[in-house]
């Protein structure tokens, strides 16, 4: 019997290779963390958080949106889908036909869209991105705005390049190029921030973006891409994947905007306000990228495949087991995070930060930490809608998410306006090992903001996806949330006793003794969460082995 005949050998099938995709685009994507902590750390010791690196953060926040919204998660969301559906027929000239239509009228849109904000960039700057900043720092913005321009056009059709190799399943290069572009920040870091100084970053992120469109070359070359520069506006397909993306570009700049506003705010909050903000988004992301955007990226061809074949139990259970890992990854993640939160911020800044501006970095990384567990299952959520061609409905859940993002942050950004104090007392009184910023006025009440519109988002979603689907696994969901947080609570005990007993033996605080502390503590935290997780008969713990380690068996 082949193995298409065998029950449930095609289920184990794609289980083993969403498995083992993910798990090289979970490598790939820690090399780049890896390099992105090395640029933070050499980034941290020239500027600590100050305002030459609040200059760069504001800096690159529209030219990031322009990529998010017309090249990004809009643009792969609506494309994917589609042209999958041409693979999956074998029409191979309507495929190569609408990526080459789209292509060229994405690079013609962001390079009117670049040459617009590049003559805005001095308004933008001094009336949307950043009015709280002094007249060097807004100068600064603007000249490193203009120059991560650049940068934009590049992404917008290395963007396209991405979606169309996840198409043919192949995750490989495009997980590889984060990591050209975190090259290519390190190289400017390196060799060009002692000359142009912070502009010296705004630069290696323009030989990034190069980077990460060349790498992916090989694999369209693989594929036999056939590109011809033609806008195709007669083409319907293209008008679908523009018709898809619109509602999808809503929720992106929903999102986007979340940031713009709270980034408004964080420059009136004081010099170094922004830069904290910043500070605690991207350490949150090391995880969150590692498993939501892992997971996401390699669960997503497959949902769209199962929905084109109207497969719903396929899509119930593919969703399902994604979202199980998801929270047995992230609720730890989040909470081994917050308990090791200050030697993590210690080992970083290495002696650039001051005791205020490390206890802001904390309490706000602290506050994004809280929302790390939605924003990884949000991944993965939001593409089960995707991949049934529904763009309208996540951007309505994000909406209601970004009203609740907008008001919270203007509450919790000014501690005398709600007496949020309260929350964070219950939680350190719960939790004294956290060591929580006490005022979660400024900066950390925005951090906390974002984390309560996503959950918004996520349950509203799930809600919705359930009575679609007339299910999602929510028993088996219930049972992997309820083993997992307690198996997670045991660990974080366990650390912070260790971590006790290390501060009472150990008095040397120098880098080495951190680098040390950090790695037996989190070790002993993984080896309890696991010896936990199996006295609590967590299957999926073993089950993921199980795929990873054993290939299918087949009957000859």
């Amino acid at each position: 019997m082949t193995a298409k005949g065998k029950p449930g050998a095609s289920l184990l099938q794609r289980n083993r290779r969403i498995a083992r995709s993910t798990l090289i685009v979970m490598i790939a994507f820690a090399i780049a963390k890896l390099i992105s902590l090395a640029q933070t750390l050499i980034i941290a010791q020239v500027f600590g958080v100050g305002p030459e690196l609040d200059a760069y953060v504001a800096a690159n926040r529209i030219p990031e949106l322009i990529v998010i919204l017309i090249s990004g998660g809009a643009l792969t969301h609506a494309f994917i889908p589609i042209f999958s559906a041409f693979l999956a027929r074998g029409d191979l000239d309507a495929a190569w036909n609408l990526s080459s239509n789209l292509i060229s009228t994405i690079f013609m849109l962001a390079l009117a869209i670049s040459a617009i904000v590049f003559l805005l960039a001095p308004w933008l700057v001094s009336n949307l991105v950043a009015p709280g900043f002094d007249p060097p720092t807004a100068r600064n913005t603007v000249e490193m705005m203009r120059i991560l321009l650049l940068s934009t056009i590049i992404f917008a059709i290395s963007g396209i390049f991405s979606g169309i190799l996840n198409s043919h399943q192949h995750f490989l290069l495009p997980a590889l190029a984060p990591i050209m572009f975190d090259i290519g920040i390190l190289a400017g870091v390196l060799f060009l921030l002692p000359r142009f100084g912070v502009h010296g970053i705004a630069l290696g992120a323009v030989l990034g973006a190069a980077l990460h469109f060349s790498i992916q070359l090989p694999g369209l070359i693989r594929y036999r891409m056939k590109f011809r520069f033609e806008l195709g506006l007669n083409n319907p397909q293209l008008w679908r994947v523009i018709r898809l993306m619109l509602p999808r570009i809503g929720g992106l700049g929903v999102f986007s905007l979340n940031f713009l506003v709270m980034n408004n705010i964080a420059s009136r909050l004081g010099v170094g306000s922004v830069s904290a903000l910043d500070w605690g988004w991207r350490l949150m992301q090391i995880p969150q990228t590692l498993l939501g955007t892992a997971m996401g990226i390699v669960i997503f061809p497959t949902l769209a495949a199962l929905s084109e074949m109207n497969d719903l139990t396929g899509k119930r259970d593919a969703m399902s087991g994604a979202l199980r890992f998801i929270l047995i990854s992230s609720i730890p993640s989040a909470i081994g995070l917050i308990v090791l939160g200050r030697p993590l911020i210690s080992l970083l800044e290495r002696g650039a930060f001051d005791a205020s501006a490390s206890a802001l970095v904390y309490s706000t990384l602290s506050m994004f930490t809280l929302g790390l567990i939605v924003h990884s299952a949000l991944e993965v959520i939001a593409r089960s809608f995707y991949a049934d061609k529904d763009t309208l409905t996540p951007l309505f859940a994000a909406l209601g998410g970004a009203a609740i993002n907008f008001i919270a942050a203007i509450l919790l950004s000014d501690a005398r306006a709600v007496d949020a104090n309260a929350f964070l007392n219950s939680v350190t009184e719960i939790m004294p090992f956290a060591g929580l910023h006490r005022e979660i006025g400024n900066v950390s009440g925005l951090a906390l903001a974002n984390s309560l519109g996503v959950m918004f988002e996520v349950i509203t979603l799930l809600y919705i996806l359930r009575r679609r689907w007339r299910g999602i696994g929510e028993n088996a969901l219930a049972r992997t949330l309820l083993k997992t947080l307690v198996a997670s609570l045991v660990m974080a005990a366990v650390i912070v006793l260790v971590d006790t007993l290390w501060l009472a033996t150990i008095q040397n605080r120098g880098t080495s003794i951190t680098i040390i502390r950090l790695l037996v503590e989190g070790a002993v935290g993984l080896a309890v969460f696991a010896i936990a997780a199996l006295l609590l008969k967590m299957q999926e713990i073993s089950e993921f082995w199980a795929i990873i380690r054993r290939a299918p068996t087949v009957e000859n």
